[in-house]
Formats: C-alpha cells, structure tokens, sequence
C-alpha cells in the first residue's frame, strides 16, 4: 500500500501511512493534520490558482508575504501540497493514480461530486481494494439533506448546540471556535485509523460517512443522554454548569475567578477557604442534589465571600485545599501561563524563506513514538512536481506540459497565481 519509495522525514507511529487529501476548509484538514503530526505523509491536493479557501482567509496573514493566513497555518503543517486541477480529466487522471498509493483518502465535497469528475470512490477503491475512504459532509451521505452544504454555524444551531450555548434568559450564541469543525476532524481522524486497521488485517478498505450534524449531537454528550432517557430539555445557563453546583464564575474583588466543584469533599474544602463552615453544614448543601435545588441560595453565599477577597488569594487558597478553581485567561495570558510554558505546547518552525511561524503542536504526549511538527505549512503546489515524478514517475517533459496546461502548478506558479487572485 503505502509505498517504500514515501519516506518520512522522521519517523512516527503513522510513519507507514499515505494520506490522499482532497479535503480543504478546517473539519478535513484538522483530521489531516493530526495524522501528518503522527507520522503520516498527507498530499494534500489543491486547485492552482486559489488553493485551500482558507489561504485567503484573512486577516491576519502569515508574516512572509505569502499572502497565506493565519487561519490556514493552524490546519496544514506537515503535509505536501499538490496543486492539481481534478475537474480536468488529465487532473482527475492524476488523482486516480496517486489513489493508487495511498491508505487513506479525505474528501469533503458536496455528496456525488467527486463523481462528477471522474472520481467515484467505489471505483477507487476497486481499483485499490485497501484503500480507505472518508467522506465529511455536512449532513451525511443519506437523508433528506444529504446533498445540502452545511457549515459550523449552521450546524451549532441546527444539531442543538446555540439552544445550550448563552446567558440564561439570553439569545442562543455559537461557541467561539468552529467546534463542529473540530469534532468532526477528530472523529473522521479516529475513524480512519480504525478502518485502516481493519483494511491492513482484511486487504479491504471501506468508506467512511462523517457528517457535521451527527458529530455536532454527538458532542452534547450529558445534554442528549437527559433528553432522550429523562425526557429533560436543558436551557442556557451562561457560565454555570446544568447539573454541577457550585461549578460557575463568582466575582472578586479585583476580578473574576472559576470555581468547578466537582464532589461533595471538594465542596466542603470550599467552604473551609471560605470560612463558612455552616456551608457544608447545612442540610440543603449536602449532596450535589440539594445544592442544585438550592443553586440559588447558595451561588449567592458563595459570591457574598468571593467578592471580599482579591483573585489571586482566591486562587492560592483554593488551589492549597484542592479545590479547582482558575482565572479566565485571553490569549496573551494563556501562552504567558506557567503550565502551559512547561509542555512546550507551543512550537517553531520556518517555511522555505527561513520566516519562522509560532503553533501550537499535537496535544497529547505518546511515550514511545511521539507527534512531531517536521514542516511549516506549506506554499501553494510546493510539491506538485516532487510528489508526481517520485511517486507516479512523470518525467520533466511530462511534468513541463501538465503546468502548461494549467493541470497542474509548481510553487512558483501556483503561488503566483494565487498572489494575483488575492
């Protein structure tokens, strides 16, 4: 499958994966680059004069005069770009042919389109058995709706999550980073592996449907598990949790500080830091039950204290008697904290020019085969030719008539374009 001719420039624990990318926006790109931070080789394939939407999704821009945003280096490190132009049939021929030698391939188009072009997944994966593919969409392959487009703020609202989101008694709000995006990245990346697994232990691939809106009400965890087996319908609530008390903000007198309290003993250290014993003692707060029942009474007592003392003291005492508790923190502020200096979550890198980029790497830590970030993102068609010659075996001549054409672009002339189109 993946070819011994794909050699990574370090090793991960996806070191032996290739990944097709057709995807572009955040929920495929996301995936991809979490697989790319594991090892994986992703080509991630893009038109040639435009590229990947969200190069030009700025301001802010990339400081190299790229013309490449912000928001496109968060999604895109460690992956080669191809700029292939696949509604050509040269192009579609291109893809068809790198599918060949890929493990994996993303796409995020509306249902049936690929076909249109050419590139029907069930072909593909005929002509490469193993071959796993992943559509996202915004609704999925089947339904009404199916060949609808659906984006993050649509679907926030449509699969539940803005009726949740806001001040109570307020208007419904969408979260403030494109969580539907994201949560459909992350289960399209987990689902990928899982197929790959079944694919190397049966020779046969398959396809997998990830839709927005099912990962979007997936993600309401607790909230969709009350309505479907209690028949409760949550409400907004602003900062506080809806079965949790105290687990809220409450002011200071310099400020506002969180306060998550999670079990009855944290509870009663709470009110220890508070010096109000009677607190823990009272009857209606004994269990979270009665705390809940009694949210507003008590929410109120607990402020009350918060408020005569400032942020900082606050949250040194609370941390002493373990009770969780933390600032809310802008982004200057939490790059500038303590414990997230201390996982070197943040790292640098430099593009082809030598300008170097500031991102925050892969998350979780593996012991034994860890994520690395091994590129910067990358400028539009970088690897066009690259990838094509080595891995399809085009020769220059070959490679010379595709550019003309406008089948394919190199760095320099998908760059050029895409400078001039912004």
């Amino acid at each position: 499958m993946a070819p011994s001719s794909i050699v990574p420039q370090r090793a991960g624990p996806l070191a032996d994966v290739c990944v097709l990318d057709l995807s572009r926006v955040l929920a495929g790109p996301w995936a991809t680059q979490a697989l790319a931070d594991l090892g994986a080789t992703v080509w991630k394939v893009e038109r040639p004069r435009a590229g990947d939407d969200t190069r030009g999704w700025g301001p802010p821009f990339l400081p190299d005069g790229s013309g490449d945003s912000c928001y496109f280096a968060a999604a895109n490190r460690n992956k080669q770009s191809l700029a292939i132009d696949f509604a050509k049939p040269e192009g579609a021929a291109l893809i068809r042919a790198l599918a060949c030698h890929a493990d994996l391939l993303v796409e995020n188009f509306r249902t049936g389109t690929l076909a249109r072009y050419g590139l029907d997944l069930a072909e593909l994966r005929r002509a490469n058995p193993r071959l796993v593919t992943c559509s996202i969409t915004g609704f999925g392959q089947t339904g009404p709706r199916a060949a609808e487009a659906g984006y993050d703020f649509l679907i926030q609202g449509m699969g539940g999550l803005m009726a949740i989101t806001g001040e109570a008694g307020g208007g419904p709000l969408r979260a403030g980073i494109p969580i539907a995006d994201l949560a459909t990245g992350l289960y399209a990346g987990l689902s990928m592996l899982a197929a790959l697994h079944h694919a190397r232990a049966t020779g046969k691939g398959q396809h997998i449907d990830a839709g927005l809106l099912q990962a979007q009400i997936a993600m309401l965890a607790n909230h969709w598990a009350a309505w479907l087996n209690a028949g409760s319908v949550p409400e907004r609530s602003g900062n506080a949790h809806a079965t949790v008390v105290p687990y809220r903000d409450f002011p200071a007198s310099d400020g506002t500080l969180l306060i998550a309290v999670g079990s009855d003993r944290q509870f009663r250290a709470l009110a220890l830091v508070l010096g109000r014993p009677d607190l823990a003692a009272d009857p209606r707060f004994l269990t979270n039950a009665g705390r809940q029942q009694a949210r507003a009474a008590l929410e109120a007592e607990i402020a009350a204290e918060t408020s005569r003392r400032t942020r900082a003291d606050l949250l040194v005492a609370l941390a002493e008697a373990g009770v969780p508790a933390g600032p809310i923190n802008a982004l200057p502020d939490v790059f500038a904290d303590s414990q997230v200096k201390a996982t070197g979550l943040v790292e640098t890198v430099a593009r082809e020019d030598g300008t170097e980029l500031r991102l925050v790497g892969y998350p979780q830590k593996l012991s034994a085969t860890p994520a690395t970030i091994r590129a910067a993102p990358p400028r539009l068609g970088q690897d066009t030719r690259a990838v094509l010659g080595g891995i399809l075996g085009l020769d220059a001549s070959a490679l010379d008539q595709l550019e003309a054409t406008g089948v394919i672009a190199s760095a320099t002339t998908a760059q050029t374009s895409f400078a001039a189109s912004g």
